[in-house]
């Protein structure tokens, strides 16, 4: 069976993850849709938050898993014999990024190979941070995340004294 690992923060998950996933899921047997702790960019939902948000909108891909994980990633997919992981082109500014971290994984354990999947052309703008800044300047992100993504960004950022 081939699995590769599609790590991130998902904070929060957006139809462009979605779109990627979905692209992987058609390729490989099956996907882990990896939801990172990184305490290091402060996201606006938990972890468990995170991972439940991303259950929900993949729900409908019976080859894909959601689980959170933490310390290298190297590490994670040695352990779940993932044969490669998946990342999110989006722009040619990702790819200097991208090719980075993809050097580094290679680096700390040559089997570990990169795999980058470009999302459709209508998400290639599209990022959470961008998703974030709309919703808590109030404007409509239901083009841009699946709907329990929208009520649970509406809920966090209407909660009272919230300043993010």
């Amino acid at each position: 069976m081939r699995t590769v690992v599609y790590p991130g923060s998902f904070d929060p998950i957006t139809n462009g993850h979605l779109d990627v996933v979905q692209r992987a899921a058609k390729m490989f047997d099956r996907v882990i849709l990896a939801v990172a702790r990184n305490e290091g960019k402060h996201p606006l939902f938990s972890l468990e938050e995170r991972k439940r948000l991303a259950l929900k909108a993949v729900s409908g891909l019976g080859n894909v898993a959601v689980e959170t994980f933490e310390g290298l990633l190297v590490d994670y997919v040695i352990a779940h014999r993932a044969c490669a992981v998946v990342r999110g082109l989006r722009a040619v500014s990702d790819f200097e990024f991208e090719f980075q971290l993809a050097l580094m994984n290679r680096k700390l354990n040559e089997n570990v190979e990169t795999v980058f999947l470009m999302p459709k052309d209508s998400y290639s703008f599209l990022s959470s941070r961008l998703v974030k800044e709309v919703a808590r300047l109030k404007g409509d992100v239901s083009p841009f995340v699946p709907p329990e993504v929208v009520e649970a960004l509406r809920s966090r950022l209407s909660a009272p004294g919230r300043q993010d």
